[in-house]
């Protein structure tokens, strides 16, 4: 009875010891499991922005650069991640180099964003690897959206750290996009998102427009990106709780099949289930599959989300488009679904 006892014992106090990099407690303010919301500070004209690819490989020498000369024309100063140019197959470098560049800028003190220049794939081959508590002891402000959902989600659940789904180094950064830049990241503005306006020369609005699912006003926490990127996450513990959140989803170059069946996965694993608000961006290039035809986007909003009855749209500027939204993940909003308006609540970044 003394040895059992003795070995239960140790088998306890080996579990208790923190295991840095795999997101296990550690009993300090370090990983709240997005209980509690962790701000990065604002940046102010001058400080550095930290470029990394944690993603898909860039195919040449000129992405960077156009990236480097977007964020000087800016008023910042420019660090590369030092793979930034490696290559692994179609990704930008091997695991450890992409997951070396995150840590590296997290770490340096100089640094005060970070900036993904591209999407792609591959970053969900990081997260198990990754530093978590090196992050949450060093918020910054990370920007980046479609494969970057799985670094914005999992950043999210492990530490509370707030992020942004916005544009990319490589993305068309216009005036308009510039200035939401500043906006958010040196202003430090409680933004309200809605839809661009401009009937152009048609007697209504013909593009850009939203649609209301279920009408409804209501208060919680963002979170989203990526349709795919997010269900593929769904059973690790990289997903957030989506309990009472405001889910926003996006995507790109999909069948409708594909889509109902991640709709359906989101169903299965009660995410859809848990959320009070929804709303969905831009499904760009998705088209229907082939064979005996195929369902549509507004078949399956009435299929998995009408039913909901909670506050939900569809049409926001959000995905893989020109000037979409620069939306604070994990940051408290205010969500009208008859207006298809995203009101932040609150500053999501520290003075």
């Amino acid at each position: 009875m003394e040895k059992r006892a003795f070995l239960k014992s140790i088998a306890l106090s080996v579990l208790s010891i923190p295991v840095l990099g795999m997101g296990k407690p550690t009993g300090d303010k370090a990983e709240l499991y997005g209980q509690a919301a962790l701000l990065a500070t604002r940046l102010k004209l001058g400080d550095i922005v930290g470029l990394i690819t944690p993603a898909g490989v860039l195919d040449d020498e000129e992405s960077i650069s156009i990236a480097r000369e977007i964020f000087e024309t800016l008023g910042f100063k420019v660090k590369e991640g030092k793979h930034i140019r490696s290559r692994y197959g179609n990704l930008a470098g091997t695991d450890q180099e992409r997951i070396a560049d995150i840590h590296d800028m997290f770490a340096d003190k100089t640094v005060k964003a970070i900036v993904c220049i591209r999407g792609g794939s591959g970053t969900s081959r990081l997260l198990d690897r990754l530093d978590y508590r090196l992050i949450a002891n060093n918020p910054k402000i990370l920007l980046g959206y479609s494969d970057i959902t799985a670094l914005i989600l999992a950043l999210y659940a492990k530490t509370g750290l707030i992020t942004f789904h916005g544009a990319v180094g490589i993305s068309t950064w216009t005036k308009k996009l510039a200035e939401a830049f500043n906006a958010q990241f040196v202003a430090n503005q409680p933004a309200i998102f809605e839809n661009p306006k401009s009937k152009g020369d048609s007697i209504v609005q013909t593009k850009d427009r939203i649609a209301t699912i279920h009408p409804g006003i209501v208060d919680g926490v963002l979170l989203g990106g990526n349709m795919t990127v997010l269900t593929g996450l769904c059973g690790s513990p990289y997903l957030p709780d989506f309990k009472d959140k405001i889910l926003f989803l996006e995507e790109v170059d999909e069948d409708m099949e594909r889509v109902d069946r991640m709709f359906c996965q989101l169903k299965n694993a009660g995410v859809l289930g848990a959320i009070k608000g929804f709303i969905f961006g831009k499904c760009t290039n998705c088209k229907p599959s082939g064979g005996y035809g195929s369902v549509t986007l507004d078949q399956l909003f009435n299929d998995y989300i009408r039913p909901l009855k909670i506050p939900a749209y569809t049409g926001a500027v959000v995905g893989h488009i020109a000037e979409q939204f620069i939306l604070p993940v994990g940051a408290k909003v205010r969500v009208d679904a008859s207006q298809g308006t995203i009101a932040l609540m609150e500053p999501a970044l520290k003075d």
